[in-house]
């Protein structure tokens, strides 16, 4: 049997690849399980991976919630068993990217809002349908959107049910970055290789402030920023000796 989620780790780097490209990779419990895994795996880990990537494999990122397996009502393993996967990512203590290609619809852009970066090919197109089928949101819609792009847009979102295109979806901040498609992969690893080569640690607590401070009053948010500090790097002092060694060469 195909594994569901693939994982491949190379220089620090974690990418898991939904992999049900018949079904446009929808989520299901099966998947969700396998997803649910690797986080788990991937947290203990902060020695050996550094950043992750979620991405989508065959012709788009994610439609989203499997509607076949919801309309069969299949038992899930605890309440909200897929929100609470969804929730995991953006507890992971790694940042993590959600590369987007294709379709990223409703549950799947509820995952790519838990990310801490999206990242879109021109082709990706974005949509919240939870109208559209009568379903509310119970995996972060009504709360990580309007974070993201304001009240305003969040609302037009999810009243319209409209897909929303790669550049619109830059427009309104949505995603941070987008290219064309033909050069995603290779912008996407000159991204990763850019973050990995900073300090693991900075960000690590870089995530977690901003998690953490989240709704402070300012004044709150920078006391929390003293006085929770988890300190420099271990390797801070190498960092900047070698700073100051090109700066003389």
């Amino acid at each position: 049997m195909a594994e569901l989620v693939l994982r491949e780790d190379r220089d620090g780097l974690a990418v898991l690849t939904l992999n049900r490209p018949e079904k446009l990779n929808s989520i299901n419990q099966p998947l969700c399980i396998e997803l649910r895994g690797h986080l788990e795996d991937i947290a203990r880990r902060i020695g050996d991976v550094g950043l992750v990537v979620i991405r989508g494999a065959g012709k788009g990122f994610c439609a989203g919630n499997d509607i076949e397996e919801m309309s069969q009502r299949v038992r899930q393993p605890e309440p909200n068993f897929k929100g609470k996967t969804v929730e995991m990512v953006a507890q992971l203590p790694q940042p993590v990217i959600c590369a987007v290609h294709g379709v990223c619809y409703t549950g799947a852009l509820e995952l790519a809002l838990a990310a801490d970066m999206i990242v879109a090919a021109e082709s990706a197109r974005f949509a919240d349908t939870h109208a559209k089928w009568g379903l509310i949101p119970m995996w972060g819609m009504s709360q990580r959107l309007p974070r993201r792009v304001g009240a305003a847009k969040a609302i037009e979102m999810m009243t319209t049910s409209r897909p929303y295109t790669a550049a619109e979806a830059l427009a309104m901040g949505l995603v941070n970055l987008c290219f064309p498609d033909e050069l995603f992969d290779q912008e996407l690893r000159k991204l990763t290789d850019t973050i990995l080569a900073n300090s693991w640690h900075t960000l690590r607590g870089n995530k977690r402030l901003l998690r953490e401070t989240e709704g402070m009053a300012l004044a709150e948010g920078l006391a929390h920023e003293v006085y929770r500090t988890p300190g420099p790097a271990s390797d801070m002092k190498q960092r900047l000796a070698g700073f100051s060694g090109k700066r003389k060469s």
